[in-house]
């Protein structure tokens, strides 16, 4: 139908277009944003205070005429501040939160990494939408694997030894006596890592069914000096090896596997009659309306490109998405064998839920 012979509302459609020329300008600064991390140049502004061009050029070993391009794009989009009357440019401590220090609890530039990884598997997954097969996390661009990691390293590190176990019942109390852990589906083991800092009596191993992020892995472990307590291995969440582990986890992967419910199983086989899976996944509520927001609006995305094709590529290709909510979970859990089943805590980007035999 042609929208000539349509009846347009001319102050919706001026708001839809400012809407659009926002939302395509955020599109294209994020390869600039991923330029920036890279080449350190959002760490070069926050270290060395307001420069001009020439002198960021010079800190980060840059041609100038691509950083005065990319300053000023960063400029129009309030990534960075100007000072039109010095000509220089500046990183206010909220952005440099944000974009500089990966040390920080909103550190969010990582992500433009996997952003980078879902545009070049778009031929990829637009071919799955027509086949409806899917596409492996494993064949996804590098960027993908690092940038994942980037990103939920933050929240990892500003809440899961702080808030998130300490919500589980009794766990804390036997990771510092000394507890055996699993982490299943750790990707390049950020996870797994932080806790086996935090617990140095206790020994963890974690599980990934894809090689070259379970190398990444035991490098890290090994750069942040706890190899003795940390080690990982490949397997797939159906059939990882041990038993008796008093502590399950699986972080915001449950959704991405194919066959949930048997992973759920196999926890429960491997599980200590009186230990804990604790299960963080995406926050999303039940209803999808309720999820028409900012957050939901990215992890719908990534949903739709990244976790719903990984799993429907595998076998059973459940496809529960990136916000299945805390019922479906539940479901999914209880279908697996489990009994108990709660909400321990949330965030605005996880839900971090407890199950129990």
């Amino acid at each position: 139908m042609s929208t000539s012979t349509m009846p347009i509302d001319e102050t919706r459609l001026n708001a839809f277009l400012g809407q659009m020329v926002g939302d395509l300008g955020a599109a294209a600064n994020a390869p600039l944003m991923l330029i920036g991390d890279k080449l350190g140049l959002y760490k070069a502004l926050a270290a060395a205070g307001p420069l001009s061009s020439t002198a960021l050029a010079k800190q980060t070993g840059t041609a100038e005429r691509f950083v005065r391009e990319w300053l000023a794009a960063q400029a129009a989009s309030g990534y960075v501040d100007y000072d039109a009357a010095n000509d220089l440019y500046a990183i206010a401590p909220e952005q440099a939160m944000v974009l500089a220090d990966e040390e920080s609890p909103v550190f969010l530039a990582g992500l433009f990494e996997s952003l980078y990884a879902m545009m070049v598997a778009e031929p990829k997954t637009r071919e799955a939408f027509r086949t409806g097969k899917g596409v492996g996390w494993h064949e996804h661009h590098p960027c993908l694997f690092s940038g994942t990691e980037r990103f939920f390293r933050t929240g990892y590190r500003a809440h899961l030894v702080q808030e998130w176990l300490p919500a589980l019942d009794g766990v804390v109390g036997k990771l510092e006596r000394g507890a055996t852990v699993a982490d299943i589906g750790c990707g390049h083991g950020a996870s797994t890592i932080i806790m086996g800092q935090a617990f140095p009596e206790s020994r963890f191993v974690g599980f990934d069914y894809h090689d070259a992020s379970i190398a990444r892995a035991n490098e890290a472990a090994r750069e942040a000096g706890v190899a003795e307590t940390v080690r990982f291995e490949v397997a797939s969440a159906q059939d990882y090896p041990g038993a008796q582990y008093d502590l399950v986890a699986s972080f915001d992967c449950l959704h991405d596997m194919g066959d949930p419910v048997g992973a759920a199983r196999r926890v429960l086989q491997t599980l200590a009659p009186d230990g804990t899976w604790m299960i963080v996944e995406p926050f999303a509520n039940d209803a999808l309306a309720d999820n028409l927001n900012p957050v939901g609006r990215l992890y719908y995305a990534a949903s739709t490109m990244l976790c719903t094709p990984a799993s429907l590529s595998q076998e059973v290709g459940l496809g529960l998405g990136a916000q299945a909510g805390e019922a479906r979970l539940r479901g999914v859990v209880e279908d697996g064998g489990f009994t108990r089943f709660r909400r321990a805590t949330a965030t605005p980007f996880n839900l971090i839920l407890e199950a129990r035999p």
